[in-house]
């Protein structure tokens, strides 16, 4: 893992973002489903016909509740739980049915899983060894994998003898020392306090660039995976129920559980009216539970809303602006008006929680730096269709 290999991974991750889904796929998952219990009555589905494709040098985080299938899944492309049905494929081979110690994946996991009673060098030359290489090319490979990580000097420390991040590195070094195919992570900041997790995200990340490792990542939490990831698939119910970047499942949340899992969000029900606009764009008005009106933007390919469908407008805290006397531009698609009934101080923002009129309330995210209101103060608001997000309620 010397720099000319940094740089040549670097460049074919870049070339593998930059070619998008034309590019095969690294990794492919293929109708994949896994049961547990009573199989006489059809057990419990952990996986229920997962498809999931990786492109070569991507940061893929599985994103979801416990009890989704992320995990399951992840051990599946591990090898550690055979799947029912379905077909896992790595850099063109089929490796369903193949021993994980065959299928060049490196994984780190949220315990770190270090023997206790070897050293950070023995542990991170254990799969070389293994693997039966030379002791010459062991020896390289360990000491440019520390460096990697930053643990230079720390060769012939015990794990009880590091602190939890360090312990995190070494796993980490353990898990790409052998050049692995495809780099999996098994919510690995679990256990280190926010300060050291937000540390240890910036140098995976940085790692995974400079080495141009594919990966896939596990975790539940939400703000980890937006920074982490070029795309996330949120799971829910052993599926897949979106995937996309960051923005996408934050602006457009394609389901009413991505958009309260993915981020606040204010919802409000109602039923789908008239349709209407072009192509490119499409607008939806619906008469809200109270009897007010709102309309929201479609996407161009949403064939889910129609007339007279129950749907959950999603509304982000921060979309909303306050209505002054004074003119404000163009009308608002979206007004409504309350009374502020909370202000709770974040740092950068103030959150409010606003009593509608009607019913109801919304949640508002607003700058720390702009005017405060207290509570008690009634206030209008108003937004575009363009930031108001309709899908179905169920």
């Amino acid at each position: 893992m010397g720099d000319r290999e940094i740089a040549s991974g670097d460049n074919d991750a870049a070339a593998g973002r930059a070619a998008g889904a034309s590019a095969p796929p690294l990794l492919a998952v293929a109708g994949v489903e896994r049961r547990f219990g009573d199989a006489r009555s059809g057990g419990i589905a952990a996986l229920a016909g997962v498809e999931l494709a990786i492109q070569p040098g991507e940061f893929l985080t599985l994103l979801g509740p416990s009890g989704s299938g992320k995990t399951t899944l992840l051990k599946v492309v591990a090898g550690f739980e055979p799947p029912d049905k379905g077909k896992v494929t790595l850099a063109g081979r089929d490796i369903t049915a193949m021993a994980p110690a065959k299928r060049n994946i490196g994984m780190v996991f949220q315990n770190y899983a270090l023997f206790p009673h070897m050293s950070a060098w023995a542990n991170i030359a254990f799969p070389l060894a293994m693997r039966g290489l030379a002791r010459a090319s062991i020896r390289e490979k360990v000491s440019s994998a520390l460096a990697l990580v930053g643990l230079s000097g720390y060769d012939e420390r015990l794990p009880r003898q590091l602190s939890g991040g360090q312990q995190q590195r070494v796993a980490l070094a353990r898990a790409i020392v052998f050049d692995p195919t495809l780099l999996l992570l098994d919510e690995p900041f679990g256990a280190l306090d926010r300060k050291l997790r937000a540390q240890m995200q910036v140098e995976v990340k940085s790692l995974q660039r400079r080495l141009g490792i594919t990966t896939l990542f596990v975790t539940h939490d939400q703000e980890e995976a937006l920074a982490l990831s070029d795309r996330i698939a949120v799971m829910n119910e052993g599926r897949i129920a979106q995937i996309g970047t960051a923005e996408d499942l934050y602006c457009r949340p394609a389901s009413r559980f991505v958009a309260e899992f993915v981020g606040e969000a204010n919802l409000f029900r109602g039923r789908a009216g008239v349709i209407s606009g072009g192509a490119q764009a499409r607008t939806v008005e619906v008469k809200l539970e109270s009897g007010a009106m709102m309309r929201a933007t479609l996407a161009p390919d949403d064939r889910t809303v129609h007339y007279g469908a129950d749907l959950a407008l999603v509304v982000r805290p921060e979309r909303p602006r306050r209505l002054g006397a004074a003119a404000d531009g163009e009308a608002p698609d979206n007004r409504v008006a309350g009374t502020v009934a909370e202000a709770v101080y974040l740092g950068e923002t103030i959150r409010y929680r606003v009593a509608l009129e009607g019913g109801g309330e919304i949640v508002l995210r607003w700058s720390a730096d702009g005017e405060r209101l207290a509570s008690g103060t009634r206030i209008e608001l108003g937004w575009p269709a363009a930031d108001t997000t309709a899908v179905l309620w169920t």
